[in-house]
């Protein structure tokens, strides 16, 4: 069986669970600037580099990933949101983007596949491909609406380095997370086609938009049911929310989607709204109670979370899915349809 084979047939047993928080949790070990900076001999400070740690305190990703699989995890997301180009330029990192996500990938396949020998329940790693600090729907100036840091191929290409890397560290699948612009979330999206083509087979790719207001929109403007109708073509392996807001305010947005998309949800809130402090105060008993209404709803297939959520929140989850099916698919009516900031559904 291919990747995306064993991942749907896993699917159709039973609502699956990816990890939780990787920022959150790396931020609770209080580790020193020279823990990032390790003995690489950088010029920039790399305190927050959390990427980085991959090369520096490899310890430090690994003790996370375990943790989560501990908790009842079925997918390793790689702790590479921010191991592209754009990004590590900010830490003078760029020459060492390869080997960042190479090692997580490696890290996170090695510790995947330790838990899968265990009890032969599959393991999944999904290479985590953060928006980049770039937008390519939006100017930065707001005296030239038509300016762009960036263009399409450049970011495209930015996209398939990574990619590349950790498809070679051992990734199963890639996760375009966070998507607060669908203009990057389709230049990803075509870096993964590109590379699945270079590697002669399939590489299944997950979609994850977040949402910026209450609203149901990104930041480029798109509704849920945009969003989806401009990525459908992907044919990707799951669709779904993440970080956002807190489970009870994806509740409508999560209704929405799981109604129109034909293929697996998957949601990851964060754990609850930040204080006034920018702590989670959201307790896992709480995160759980709320995804697991969308589990009786039948409107997800993948559950986890996102910022402040811990292992805690992971098996909160785990356990309150245990046993409920996971959502069915719907087979929509075959129709022509677009998307500009709102849906459009062309008539018969």
């Amino acid at each position: 069986m291919t990747k995306r084979e064993q991942f749907l047939a896993e699917a159709a047993k039973r609502i699956l669970i990816t990890d939780g928080a990787f920022g959150t949790e790396i931020q609770r070990c209080k580790l020193a600037a020279a823990d990032y900076a390790g003995d690489l001999g950088l010029a920039r400070d790399q305190k927050g580099n959390n990427d980085i740690l991959a090369l520096t305190r490899p310890d430090v990703p690994e003790a996370i990933h375990r943790a989560y699989f501990e908790a009842g995890a079925d997918i390793a997301e790689t702790n590479t949101f921010s191991a592209n180009r754009i990004s590590q330029a900010d830490y003078g990192a760029e020459h060492l983007v390869r080997d960042i996500n190479v090692e997580s990938a490696k890290l996170a396949r090695r510790v995947a596949d330790e838990f899968e020998a265990r009890d032969g329940r599959p393991r999944f790693v999904a290479g985590a491909l953060g928006p980049t600090n770039k937008t390519l729907s939006l100017s930065p100036d707001v005296n030239d609406p038509g300016f762009r840091e960036i263009d399409f191929d450049e970011l495209k290409h930015v996209y398939r380095e990574q990619i590349d890397a950790l498809v070679e560290g051992g990734a199963d699948f890639i996760l375009i997370e966070t998507v607060f612009d669908t203009l990057n979330a389709k230049a990803g999206v075509m870096a993964a086609i590109e590379a699945g083509e270079a590697l002669g087979r399939d590489l299944p790719i997950m979609l994850s938009m977040t949402l910026t207001d209450l609203s149901g929109r990104n930041l480029s403007g798109h509704t849920v049911e945009a969003f989806w109708h401009a990525v459908r073509h992907a044919r990707p392996l799951t669709i779904g929310l993440n970080c956002s807001f807190g489970a009870e305010q994806l509740r409508p947005h999560v209704k929405s989607l799981a109604a129109i998309a034909d293929a697996l949800i998957m949601v990851y809130p964060n754990a609850g709204l930040p204080n006034e402090l920018g702590a989670y105060d959201e307790l896992p008993a709480t995160t759980a109670a709320l995804v697991n209404d969308w589990a009786d709803h039948g409107q997800v297939n993948v559950l986890g979370g996102c910022c402040g959520s811990t292992p805690d929140h992971i098996r909160a989850i785990a356990e309150a899915v245990a046993g409920l099916p996971p959502r069915a698919l719907p087979t929509p009516e075959v129709r022509t349809r677009l998307a500009g900031l709102e849906p459009m559904t062309m008539a018969a």
